[in-house]
């Protein structure tokens, strides 16, 4: 979701009151595109979280002390030891309706701005010299990559360009937004608001719609100019007079969303002591894709030896099942010692014979201490045995083959993990199914992980499980019989339910959700995926199999290219 600028207006003057006049004691640089800062201010030490991360961008407060997740610092990160460790923060700004958090330092090598712009796809934190000059910048952005704008050290630092066609909603009267509305009655308000206001992201036109009208999706000719206007000053005056009220939507244990104004759209409005606590509630301690490569690390080392360790067992069993030449010699062996054991002498190690008039001789070889019978019931009982065994062969390749699927789902389940509980389930998985070897050690995190729940603006629900525990959850906990399950064909990834409530589901809404089912799967990175789609009750468990491991029919492709949530 968008981290917007009316967020940041509540988390600048948070970080204004509580930081300004604090001194940075140090800085660390937690992964390829966050940073973070400890502040020595009123007394206290404070951590502050600075992230680029092109989904994952933000800024807050952190409840942790923050740990150096690289060995080796970006050049950003070598040049904020140098000019920002020992500087004072002087103050905390935003320029107005611009998603920019902008500290102010001054210290013992000069004037510096830090320069944070939390915005997706892209998302930057720039060190700038007090004339304006570019230090360096976390992502350097040359006139190949953007024609207006231009990130690279020693540059001018320009604001990004202005957005002259919204208007300021402190200004807004309902005559003006009356002539919107009528200009394209049969259009979504909130997709009016987004267009046409500064600040406003899609949260906050959902939020301020359903306050005027009681719903989200009201059209522009069904919405009332004054009662929207109504809403929004009163919202905005409260923003002014900083009156902000930051909390969390929460669904299932899950944190959803996040705002600075109770959220009336969604279920599950859940206060929160400040703006920072509401943000590392959605986001986590840390975030972004190498922001728990350390905790991944040993996590995979175990995937990578079971698998290796059950691969091997499987290309055993798939030798044997073509091995017919040596249960063949058994027999022929057995047979050889029956018509020739009256030509056998005492003592006699070896026959060379021919089973057929055209084949090669055999050699068999003979126990002196029994007699040409015994030797050949011996042969016909290897034979017996052998037969038997390879009878089973089948069945143990199959069960091998399920396992090391089970495998690869792991090692999937742990690629998607983004938090320390996600990580300890896949640990859970490896020490419960004998995969752990040495000890069974203490997982990271607490609590179980629960599904990913979407609600989209047509009022479907959509479940997405992100690991082989969660899975089980969505398919069957969540979906109902004629309900729709969807999930990447033949890689490892995430069961996917629309809650289709007794409707027919739209294709728009399909293809969303198997967009979301292959990005949250093996082929994730690929640009095309085919997507099983079938009905929840053609879904079955798979006898004795992991959790999450099922068999489906009836299904139809559809063809779709990833895409998050």
């Amino acid at each position: 979701m968008d981290f917007d600028a009316v967020t940041i207006m509540a988390l600048v003057d948070e970080l204004d009151a509580t930081l300004t006049g604090g001194r940075v004691q140090d800085s660390v640089q937690i992964d390829a595109d966050t940073i973070g800062l400890e502040v020595y201010a009123n007394r206290q030490r404070y951590y502050i979280v600075i992230g680029a991360h092109q989904q994952y961008a933000r800024v807050h407060l952190s409840s942790e002390k923050l740990r150096r997740g690289v060995q080796t610092p970006s050049p950003l990160g070598l040049l904020l030891r140098r000019y920002v460790e020992g500087s004072h923060i002087s103050a905390i700004r935003q320029p107005r309706w611009e998603r920019m958090v902008m500290f102010d330092l001054e210290g013992p090598e000069g004037v510096f701005e830090l320069i944070v712009e939390p915005m997706e796809r892209r998302a930057n934190i720039l060190l700038v010299r007090d004339d304006g000059v570019i230090v360096d910048c976390i992502r350097r952005v040359g006139p190949q990559d953007n024609r207006v704008r231009t990130s690279l050290p020693n540059q001018p630092y320009t604001l990004p360009p202005p957005q002259k066609l919204k208007r300021d909603p402190a200004n807004l009267t309902a005559n003006q937004l009356g002539d919107w509305l009528d200009n394209t009655p049969g259009e979504k308000t909130r997709q009016i608001l987004t267009r046409r206001l500064l600040g406003f992201s899609p949260q906050l036109a959902k939020e301020v719609v359903f306050r005027a009208t009681g719903a989200i999706n009201t059209k522009a000719g069904d919405t009332s100019p004054r009662q929207l206007v109504s809403v929004i000053q009163d919202l905005f005056a409260a923003f002014e007079k900083t009156g902000w009220q930051p909390g969390v939507i929460m669904q299932e244990d899950t944190v959803m969303a996040y705002s600075v104004y109770p959220l009336t759209h969604l279920d599950g409005w859940t206060p929160t002591g400040s703006v920072s606590q509401a943000l590392e509630a959605y986001f986590g301690v840390h975030v972004g894709e190498g922001a728990y490569d350390a905790a991944k690390k040993p996590v995979r080392a175990i995937i990578d030896e079971a698998h290796v360790r059950v691969q091997k067992k499987l290309d055993a069993l798939r030798r044997s099942l073509q091995d017919d030449a040596a249960l063949e010699h058994l027999k022929q062996s057995g047979e050889l010692l029956l018509a020739y054991q009256y030509t056998l002498e005492p003592g006699q190690t070896e026959l060379r014979a021919q089973y057929e008039v055209d084949g090669p001789e055999l050699e068999i070889t003979l126990d002196p201490s029994l007699t040409p019978l015994e030797n050949a019931q011996r042969y016909f009982e290897k034979y017996e045995k052998a037969k038997r065994a390879r009878a089973g062969v089948p069945a143990l390749v199959s069960a091998t083959e399920a396992e090391l699927a089970y495998l690869e789902q792991l090692k999937m389940d742990l690629e998607l993990a983004t938090n320390w509980p996600e990580i300890g389930e896949v640990q859970d998985a490896l020490q419960t199914n004998g995969y752990w070897r040495g000890p069974r050690t203490s997982r990271p995190g607490g609590g179980k992980s629960g599904p990913l729940k979407i609600t989209t603006d047509s009022g479907y629900v959509i479940w997405v499980g992100r690991n082989s525990r969660q899975n089980a959850i969505v398919t069957f906990d969540k979906g109902g019989p004629n309900d729709l399950w969807l999930h990447a064909r033949d890689v490892p990834g995430a069961h996917v339910i629309i809650n289709a409530s007794g409707r027919t589901v739209p294709e728009d809404i399909i293809h969303h959700a198997a967009a979301i089912a292959a990005y949250y799967s093996r082929a994730r990175s690929e640009s095309r995926v085919l997507v099983d789609v079938t009905q929840r009750k053609h879904v079955r468990k798979i006898k004795g199999g992991k959790p999450g491991m099922v068999t489906y029919r009836n299904e139809s492709p559809v063809t779709v290219t990833p895409a998050p949530e």
